[in-house]
């Protein structure tokens, strides 16, 4: 009996190290959208977000004022699957994650890369939601600049 309440304790032990946190589900899904871009794979890119994701991106005119343009999720996955693999290439830190139930939020910092040559930086945020007990995408808005920009 004892070797079997030993046994129990210790598979009970192992699932809950394995098993992954709701902040790490946040990073994978927010890491397997930037391998779906370098990739150049719309089908595993499309999987990260929800069906009513929104695109936003804060950027300056000629003029230098300050602008939000919206851009449609499928125009973007049509877009990374028709360029070379490798072409799009953004590299994050993650800054700030968290999560409470089925919200989930991250900050990122970047640098975008075109065909391994560095193009600009900025900070991207995301709003994830759970939906079926998978995390996807919902909202993301972020800065893109060419100066500035940390290594």
């Amino acid at each position: 009996m004892k070797k079997i309440v030993l046994l129990a304790a210790v598979i009970c032990c192992s699932l809950s190290l394995s098993a992954q946190t709701a902040t790490d589900s946040v990073k994978a899904t927010i890491n397997r959208m930037f391998e779906a871009m370098k990739e150049a794979d719309s089908a595993k890119l499309r999987s990260c977000f929800a069906d009513s994701a929104i695109m936003q991106t804060i950027s300056r005119n000629k003029e230098g004022k300050e602008l939000v343009r919206t851009d449609g999720i499928e125009g973007f996955v049509k877009m990374v699957g028709s360029v070379p693999k490798g072409m799009a290439d953004e590299r994050i830190v993650f800054g700030v994650v968290k999560t409470d139930g089925a919200l989930g939020m991250a900050w990122t910092p970047y640098r975008f890369y075109r065909n391994g040559v560095f193009s600009h930086c900025g900070v991207n945020s995301f709003q994830l939601v759970r939906v079926n007990q998978k995390w996807v995408i919902q909202y993301i808005i972020d800065t893109r600049r060419k100066d500035q920009c940390p290594e």
